[in-house]
């Protein structure tokens, strides 16, 4: 076999592929014995490096990409391909707090640089608009790992009772299946069937108009005014209202194709439209829309509970005699012992994550008790039509609000029927 790899001609490759062959992407026939040949941009990027030259543009995106592609595992009927974003958490982590645990400082250094590199991490992705399994990979791997070390660390001391081992498990199978509910469709916009188009045929000269006269934002949103015939709502949701003297206002996603309803949005990232979009959320790899934001903020609710929970029974048995929060402060002689040290710097870690996702959810309470999405109130700060309140913590748009007991009972039926037609979807 040529090292790189025999090319696949569509329908005239009729052979299985075996555990060990793939198709990159390319298209061609390959092997993972051949993932080291045929790295021309490897070779040149290493002599460029060697003799101190610049590299030339899309180099090292090319290198990711072919790293990325032949990173594989042997399977039944060809090798599957990983994620590579997944690894990273997975290898340094635990490697990470076994050398903070080795004294103070080390402790202090890294536990300063994780929050630093995630966030540095989150702008890089977030900037390019890609979706990336690390965050995900992150929040379960260390949920994992941390009951690991309780289960090893904590509860062989036999200070904690088999109620307390139970309950905390029951948090951590309750705040999983949330987590399972919450990755689920978000509510997705179909994209429009032929009776949808005809639907819409009779606006889309008027569209056309709109975006000669600069009216079609950047984000692919048309609203246009055209004349009209009654209100219509098509069979995926989409809708079409009147508005003044027999005018039609549309939400047109020229990405998806559709009509969008009130408060829907495109996701740049899912590339999808979302009914209520709220924001995407890089530590569920799926957007929070109207069909799983329920889950999303009991996710939230679960996981602090369940954190602080194993926080203080941690803290009770290695730091015995002190209250909770003096003990997290002050633990004299806990870097004595490797194993009391590897806890207390895993309390450390669970809190600073702890008081991130706590920070997320008074976010969401407030835009809750307010009627307001995420995105409507980034769209609200950048259109400067809305209120700060609290301390800029949440933007009250005045759209949608209704009070804060309503609001409250909006939300927790979303997903209710009866609040199909309600009147916030006229806009």
């Amino acid at each position: 076999m040529k090292p790189g790899g025999k090319k696949a001609r569509g329908p005239e490759m009729d052979d299985p592929l075996c555990c060990c062959e793939y198709l990159d992407r390319k298209g061609e026939r390959s092997h993972l014995a051949a993932c080291l040949c045929e790295c021309d941009d490897l070779d040149e990027c290493c002599e460029r490096w060697l003799t101190c030259r610049s590299l030339p543009p899309g180099m090292l995106e090319r290198i990711a990409d072919t790293i990325t592609d032949r990173f594989r595992l042997p399977w039944l009927r060809g090798a599957v391909k990983i994620d590579i974003s997944l690894l990273p958490p997975i290898i340094l982590l635990p490697i990470f707090l076994h050398v903070a645990a080795l004294h103070f400082l080390l402790a202090l250094v890294i536990l300063i640089s994780l929050p630093v590199l995630v966030l540095w991490y989150y702008y890089l992705t977030h900037r390019k608009k890609g979706q990336t399994l690390f965050f995900l990979s992150l929040g379960l791997f260390s949920l994992g790992y941390m009951y690991y070390v309780f289960l090893k660390e904590v509860v062989s001391r036999g200070h904690v009772g088999n109620f307390q081992v139970c309950l905390l498990t029951c948090g951590l199978i309750f705040m999983l299946l949330a987590l399972s509910r919450a990755k689920r469709d978000p509510g997705y916009l179909l994209r429009q069937t032929s009776s949808d188009k005809a639907l819409c045929q009779g606006s889309s000269t008027a569209n056309n108009a709109s975006s000669r006269n600069g009216l079609e934002s950047s984000n692919g949103l048309y609203r246009a005014a055209v004349s009209a015939v009654n209100s219509a709502v098509n069979t995926e949701g989409s809708r079409m209202l009147e508005k003044g003297q027999g005018e039609v206002i549309e939400d047109w996603c020229t990405k998806c194709n559709l009509v969008r309803p009130a408060r829907a949005g495109h996701c740049r990232i899912c590339g999808r439209c979302v009914k209520r979009l709220d924001h995407h959320c890089v530590w569920i790899n799926s957007c929070v829309g109207e069909q799983n934001h329920q889950a999303f903020v009991l996710a939230l609710c679960l996981f602090l509970l369940t954190s602080v929970y194993g926080i203080s029974l941690t803290l009770d048995t290695i730091c015995k005699g002190k209250p909770t929060i003096k003990a997290l402060f002050y633990c004299p002689g806990v870097y004595g012992d490797y194993s009391s040290a590897l806890s207390f710097t895993c309390v450390w870690y669970c809190t600073i994550v702890t008081s991130g996702m706590g920070y997320i959810l008074l976010i969401q309470l407030l835009n809750i008790s307010y009627n307001v999405t995420e995105r409507e109130a980034r769209m609200a700060l950048r259109e400067n039509t809305g209120r700060r309140l609290l301390w800029g913590m949440v933007i009250d748009t005045g759209q949608y609000n209704r009070g804060f007991l309503h609001n409250w009972i909006q939300f927790l039926t979303l997903r209710s029927r009866s609040l199909q037609h309600s009147t916030e979807d006229i806009v």
